[in-house]
């Protein structure tokens, strides 16, 4: 056997797994071929493609859900650790210590414990360590040494028998949580993106303390009631007679689960705490969703909670850890066991992308100013100052300024999608209603079709807050459009929410990240695979902001009175615009999101105030995470010119290339969208066109020119008379779809090819599989013939 000539594949079946299967690794533990990510949405005008997905050639488990290794293959003409760099990225990905690489002579094993022994090293096949010694290893590099802490870190996931898994972040952060617990760990902070399910991952970690026994009585705490009943009916429904939702001030200490609104345990007065009605050592675990939320002060509801039970361990979830002068989730908790990001969400294809559209408003950048002794409409005399952005809603209505963003947002559904559900943040009820109003106004067609097309969904409103779940079913259509200020903000599970409209003052890191999570869940069956945002405050400009998308940084350090902050940076890391939705401010335990602030601005309202737009751009985050004007022929222009910095260089890899769908291919795995292209430069040229066109300024042919101008050569003669029609047929599927169906075989399944004949016959009327390929070939050639 000629080992040079076998594939990844036959080094694989043939090597790699009698090496596994001899070390004592069951086919339970060892997977194959393992993709762990869905490939990044990347969005192009309209049109939006996927990049690659990450694929592990092996993944190996102690215990399912548990992995410990990963081996990358490859064929014997590469060496023996060609794959390990790859692997190695695997591996950090995946969070397993051992990584291996082979080709089938041998493996190189590098070891991130350290404990094997260097930390590269080759091993022969009939080396390759078992699954016990690897989980020996792996136990001692994370300090899991006693027989309990072995117990619960073993003990298995809950499994509902339909083949549902967990994806593999949600993996790394149950493992790293139950580890750390393991280890005797009291606090623990676990941060995960919105909409990379933090419930889920929550029920997986109670789940196997409680089966385990490490963890007999748990509260999970959450601050809406949305999130509380969305808990207990989905993701904790196996939990079902041992878990109780706390209600009416009510305690039964006959369950093991509990669930509660925080504000539903606490209170003003010291009698209405009826948390105190459980002993202090009640509770052996508490869950704290959201834990960023009006709640990191030393003073908040969950804070005092915790206080009292503090025999119990404390799991802290959030997307957003806050960080100001005087709250710190993570002084409080400690560092976080793991951080999924947003940005690692979108790369790995699990959250939607976002393009943004910035509209500036010349009285929001220019200012306006009163004339002396200008009264509003209310007859109070104007403050004669200068307004400008940071005044709009908030101490100056302009009317025509509501009209004009409200008109806006119409004319984008209106080009797009008129159901689109859409999300508009305002800065306060008022303005949420008076928005509310203007799209109203705007869309009378819309409005008699359905009065609930827009809707307003505040704190104070019962009948725009009974509408939520509506908003959020994406079987429901309406209501289409809900004006809001704050209760929208979070614990919003809108997956099919594709516009995102921000006309709110927003200086919270916090908040702000909460208001685009609300558009980056993913729900492909409806259409929605990536969101837009409109700003018409600059709110966005906090995407530049480095703590937008990084590791989380303390800047909290409690010592004494002094500040850690810059004076000039403090108003805009510690902002609280209002107090949070549902938060003990209000007293009420109930949702709110009205300013109570007594010390709120005096507000103007003045009509006929002209406005208008002085500049609107739209951008979006490629490929490589930054955002971006958009262009998409600059955009494509760069990518190709990377790749083919001359037209030569390209045109040599076009003709040379054995397919071209391949080269078009890896173009689109690089977020080019070449559908989208067409949108812009023409309808009727093939990429081959687009790119020359585009990259290297060449004059472009349409696909049927090219098809006439073959047929003119009249090169066909040589062919007998059915291999003439077929070779007709491909001319005209080109000229109609360009050359990527062409040279897929599986086009002579569908007319007019299934009519002139079976495959075979086909194939048969040009001589043989390999003549009909150079056929191919030759009209491929001969399609691209005046290029040189």
């Amino acid at each position: 056997m000629d080992k040079k000539k076998l594939s990844e594949r036959d080094i694989c079946s043939k090597f790699i797994n009698p090496a596994l299967e001899k070390a004592g690794w069951t086919a339970q533990q060892i997977r194959e071929e393992v993709t762990f990510t869905n490939g990044q949405i990347m969005v192009r005008g309209k049109l939006h493609t996927r990049g690659e997905r990450k694929r592990a050639d092996y993944v190996l488990y102690y215990k399912k859900n548990i992995p410990l290794a990963v081996i990358e293959a490859k064929d014997n003409n590469h060496s023996v650790g060609a794959g390990m760099q790859q692997a190695l990225g695997y591996a950090d990905s995946l969070a397993v210590p051992f990584v291996f690489s082979s080709n089938g002579d041998a493996f190189l094993f590098h070891d991130h414990t350290g404990l094997f022994g260097a930390v590269e090293q080759e091993l022969s096949l009939d080396e390759f360590p078992s699954p016990e010694h690897l989980w020996k290893l792996y136990e001692q590099h994370h300090g899991i040494e006693s027989e309990r802490s072995k117990q619960i870190v073993e003990y298995p996931y809950y499994d509902d028998g339909s083949g549902k898994t967990p994806r593999y972040y949600q993996v790394n952060a149950v493992n790293k949580t139950i580890e750390a617990i393991a280890r005797g760990q009291d606090c623990v902070l676990l941060v995960m993106a919105t909409g990379t399910g933090k419930t889920y991952t929550a029920f997986q970690i109670i789940w196997r303390l409680w089966k385990s026994g490490a963890k007999k009585r748990i509260l999970f705490l959450a601050d809406r009631n949305i999130l509380v009943d969305q808990t207990k009916n989905n993701d904790f429904k196996p939990f079902g007679q041992h878990m109780a939702k706390i209600t009416n001030r009510k305690i039964d200490k006959s369950y093991e689960i509990y669930l509660s609104l925080y504000q539903a345990v606490t209170g003003s007065e010291e009698e209405k705490n009826i948390y105190k009605q459980f002993s202090p050592e009640f509770f052996d675990l508490i869950v704290i969703d959201e834990c960023h939320r009006g709640s990191a002060k030393e003073d908040s509801a969950w804070r005092e909670i915790l206080e009292y039970f503090s025999s119990a361990t404390h799991v802290g979830l959030t997307a957003t850890p806050k960080e100001t002068k005087d709250t710190s989730n993570i002084t409080y908790f400690g560092e976080p066991v793991y951080t999924y990001t947003l940005k690692q969400g979108i790369q790995d294809g699990f959250l939607a992308p976002y393009k943004v559209i910035r509209v500036d408003i010349d009285k929001d950048l220019q200012g306006w100013r009163p004339t002396k002794g200008q009264r509003d409409k209310h007859g109070n005399e104007i403050e004669d100052r200068i307004f400008n952005q940071k005044d709009m809603d908030r101490n100056l209505v302009l009317t025509k300024r509501t009209e004009l963003v409200a008109k806006k947002i119409t004319e984008f559904l209106s080009k797009t999608d008129p159901y689109a559900k859409t999300i508009v943040f305002c800065d306060d009820i008022d303005h949420a209603e008076r928005m509310r109003q203007a799209l109203v106004n705007l869309n009378p067609e819309r409005v008699k079709e359905n009065r609930k097309y827009v809707m307003r969904i505040t704190g104070d409103d019962k009948e725009g807050k009974a509408e939520l779940d509506n908003f959020i079913n994406p079987e429901e259509r309406y209501p289409v459009i809900a004006t809001t200020s704050k209760l929208m903000t979070t614990g919003v599970d809108a997956q099919t929410c594709k516009l995102v409209v921000l006309d709110q003052h927003i200086k919270s890191m916090t908040e702000f990240k909460q208001i685009i999570g609300r558009g980056t869940r993913i729900n492909e069956d409806f259409g929605k695979t990536w969101f837009t945002i409109m700003d018409f405050k600059k709110a966005t400009e906090l995407f530049s902001d480095p703590t937008f998308d990084g590791e989380p940084v303390v800047i909290f350090e409690p010592k004494g009175d002094e500040s850690v902050i810059p004076p000039d940076e403090e108003q805009s890391l510690d902002t609280e615009e209002q107090p949070e939705p549902g938060s003990t401010h209000s007293g009420s335990g109930t949702d709110t999101d009205d300013d109570t602030d007594n010390q709120a601005p005096k507000k103007y309202v003045v009509d006929g105030v002209a406005v208008n737009v002085i500049g609107e751009r739209v951008q979006f985050y490629d490929n490589d995470g930054k955002l971006v004007t958009e262009s998409l022929k600059d955009y494509t222009r760069q990518h190709i010119l990377k790749d083919y910095q001359s037209l030569d260089t390209f045109l040599r890899k076009w003709k040379g290339a054995e397919k071209k769908s391949l080269i078009i291919e890896e173009f689109k795995k690089q977020g080019i969208i070449f559908e989208a292209l067409e949108d812009e430069v023409g309808k009727d040229f093939d990429a081959f066109d687009l790119i020359c066109h585009i990259a290297y300024d060449q004059p472009a042919l349409t696909k049927k020119e090219r098809a006439n101008n073959v047929r003119k050569r009249n090169y066909f003669t040589k062919y007998n008379e059915q291999a003439r029609q077929v070779l007709d047929a491909l001319l005209d599927k080109y000229a109609d779809q360009g050359i990527e169906p062409i040279e897929d075989v599986k086009i002579l399944h569908v007319p007019p090819f299934n009519q002139m004949g079976s495959i075979v016959e086909i194939i048969q009327a040009f001589g043989s599989p390999q003549d009909y390929t150079d056929a191919l070939k030759e009209l491929e050639n001969q399609l691209y013939a005046d290029v040189s």
